[in-house]
């Protein structure tokens, strides 16, 4: 197993790389300039000009070739995407165009408020998706298992930007029950240890914060779940069916054993590796469904960050952002195909 987990973490390497070269072409084939997304519309071209040379954006995208033709090899490599790469060896992500604070820094403050918001997403979709699943399964044909369906297919099919503006005019403008936006009400206090406020207010004993944080992330977290939770759902539920049909289930069912064993016992392990598949691809998935929630609910994590980087073409905020977030996917399922090791004795990676 060791090498193995040596050659999947060799292989992030090009495929991050190969990250950074779409990002930054389809970045540049965008309309617009940075420079005059700075300065306004009304902003000279001596200052525009001042602008692309001191961020770099006069140079050529890849390689300059008027250089070459020259003879000046240090001017050809001299160009945006190779001096972005060299940050990036130094694991100096740059700063921003706009604020000129450091990306690094900003990471800081923002990426445990997503991290937070997916970590809720993700176990309300366990919690709700497995269970359902499973009675769905074992229910097959009948008007548990119909509505499941239904609800799982309704689920996929609601954008969650829709969802989010209904969940804001219900719950927070209409009946006033839950607040709309922002991490925490004004005058609570909550002793940053992790930046997960929830976390954070229970090991220090907040208990007034730990609810108000709650009552915040309610709302944005019960949105994002929807889809995944939909997904599991139908997926745990396609697989027990596959299980259930096994010569083993029958076996067991007629040896005496009761439902509830034989369905958690003997058929949920064998059929837990596609879920698994699919739990670890949501994982990194809901950190890009991350971007749309965050911006409608003004969370303040990465995907309003990010957001308001591409209205204002911050060129390295979108590239950290795009690049961490493909980092934490190839993680999360590298995890995912380890695990298949201990679900199942019959995996073998050596």
């Amino acid at each position: 197993m060791g090498r193995y987990i040596i050659r999947r973490l060799l292989s992030v390497i090009p495929t991050l790389i190969g990250v950074t070269l779409i990002i930054f072409l389809f970045q540049r084939i965008i309309p617009g300039d940075p420079a005059v997304a700075m300065l306004g519309e009304r902003a000279t071209e001596e200052n525009v000009a001042r602008i692309r040379e001191q961020f770099g954006l006069d140079r050529p995208a890849f390689l300059d070739r008027d250089a070459l033709a020259e003879g000046d090899l240090g001017g050809f490599f001299d160009s945006q995407y190779i001096r972005y790469f060299n940050r990036l060896i130094r694991l100096d992500l740059g700063e921003s165009i706009h604020s000129r604070i450091p990306i690094s820094e900003s990471l800081k403050e923002r990426f445990p408020a997503t991290i937070e918001l997916s970590l809720l997403s993700m176990f309300i979709a366990l919690l709700i998706g497995i269970p359902v699943g499973i009675a769905s399964a074992s229910r097959r044909n009948s008007a548990l298992d119909g509505i499941t369906m239904v609800g799982s297919l309704v689920g996929v099919s609601m954008p969650i930007f829709w969802l989010g503006i209904m969940e804001i005019m219900l719950f927070a403008v209409l009946l006033k029950w839950l607040p709309a936006g922002a991490r925490l009400s004004t005058g609570i206090e909550i002793k940053t240890i992790t930046g997960l406020l929830l976390f954070d207010s229970l090991i220090t004993g907040n208990f007034p914060g730990f609810v108000d944080a709650l009552q915040h992330i309610t709302l944005p977290a019960v949105a994002l779940a929807t889809i995944p939770t939909a997904i599991i759902t139908r997926m745990t539920r396609s697989s027990m069916l596959d299980v259930l049909q096994e010569d083993y289930i029958r076996t067991a069912t007629a040896k005496g054993l009761s439902e509830r064993i034989v369905l958690f016992r003997h058929a949920l392990k064998n059929a837990f590796l596609p879920v698994i598949t699919v739990v670890g691809i949501q994982a990194g998935i809901l950190l890009a469904g991350a971007v749309l929630t965050e911006t409608i609910f003004s969370w303040p994590g990465i995907g309003k960050w990010v957001y308001d980087a591409i209205l204002g073409r911050d060129y390295p905020i979108v590239q950290s952002v795009t690049l961490l977030i493909a980092l934490i996917f190839l993680m999360v399922n590298l995890l995912v195909d380890l695990s298949y090791a201990f679900l199942d004795p019959r995996i073998s990676y050596d």
